[in-house]
């Protein structure tokens, strides 16, 4: 029987409700658990949470970013040691935009923040035709912005709330769409050098974020306010893997693992097989001729004259 604080039964009802509470807080402890070492691991074989860092936590007002900073927190009261969270979210001029949600929650829970706003939304909308998606020049954009918030805000680091998911869609998507083969690396030096930005949640399943998004309850902003569609190539490719996925429980982590499993010898990257030590297709020895050392092209010519 469940009591009351004051010793009083519960009745049934409330009784269940006690029950279901007390499941609930269990399944979000051991979620948060596993999603915490699945943290601690990327940290450790990518450098992500270091001694001294200042992070700059960008906050979309999504599940993944709401989970990505409340992990980071219990990460940050456990570690013997000591580094800072800036969270920072950029209001892009969206019509209806709830950001308050956001802020509310971040002075809640007692996070260094900064509520940012710059008028992206009308550049997509001046610069794109009607019913073209726009995520694309919106992402290009917001991303500039953060980077020099981050410079600004003396962050050493960027963390974004993409997960294992995430990954493995963009690797299929640039795999097909792109001729690329590339996805999301857990941690990377931006172009210019001035930024450095990690993915804390690299190795957590997107069931599993957004799973501890719903028992947590985070007020979630929505993606969808400036009415653009949904990019259809990553829908396409998150239907084909959801697909896949079911006929083969494996599928996804296989291929997650193939990013770390990389064999240059089986594939047609020049550059990567020259790195690797595997073709000497670009300085090598020159003969005394001044031709390179076992190199294609007096074959190439003789072939091209063969075959006029």
């Amino acid at each position: 029987m469940q009591l009351h604080e004051d010793g009083t039964p519960q009745e049934g009802a409330e009784q269940e409700a006690t029950q279901q509470d007390g499941a609930a807080d269990a399944e979000r402890k051991r979620l948060e658990h596993r999603l915490l070492r699945r943290v601690a691991q990327a940290s450790q074989e990518f450098g992500l949470i270091e001694p001294g860092d200042r992070i700059m936590a960008c906050m979309s007002g999504g599940k993944d970013s709401y989970v990505m900073v409340h992990l980071l927190q219990q990460i940050q009261r456990r570690v013997p040691f000591s580094f800072e969270i800036v969270c920072v979210n950029l209001d892009q001029g969206h019509p209806g935009y709830p950001g308050h949600l956001l802020e509310e929650w971040l002075q809640a829970q007692g996070l260094e923040h900064r509520m940012l706003a710059h008028d992206t939304y009308s550049i997509v909308k001046e610069k794109l035709p009607e019913g073209a998606t726009y995520c694309s020049l919106c992402s290009r954009l917001r991303r500039g912005i953060l980077y020099n918030a981050a410079v600004e805000l003396g962050c050493n680091k960027l963390a974004l709330g993409h997960h294992k998911d995430d990954i493995i869609e963009t690797l299929m998507l640039n795999l097909l769409y792109a001729g690329q083969l590339k996805a999301m690396p857990p941690k990377l030096v931006s172009d210019d050098g001035r930024n450095t930005i990690i993915r804390p949640l690299a190795f957590c399943d997107e069931a599993e974020v957004a799973r501890l998004s719903e028992l947590v309850s985070f007020p979630i902003i929505p993606c969808d306010l400036c009415g653009s569609q949904e990019h259809l190539q990553r829908k396409k490719v998150k239907a084909l893997l959801a697909g896949l996925h079911a006929d083969n429980d494996k599928v996804k982590g296989n291929i997650f693992a193939a990013l770390g499993n990389v064999r240059p010898s089986h594939l047609l990257d020049k550059d990567m097989r020259v790195a690797a030590g595997l073709d000497p297709l670009s300085g090598a020895p020159t003969s005394e001729t001044g031709e390179a050392a076992g190199g294609t092209g007096g074959f190439m010519d003789e072939l091209e004259s063969a075959l006029r």
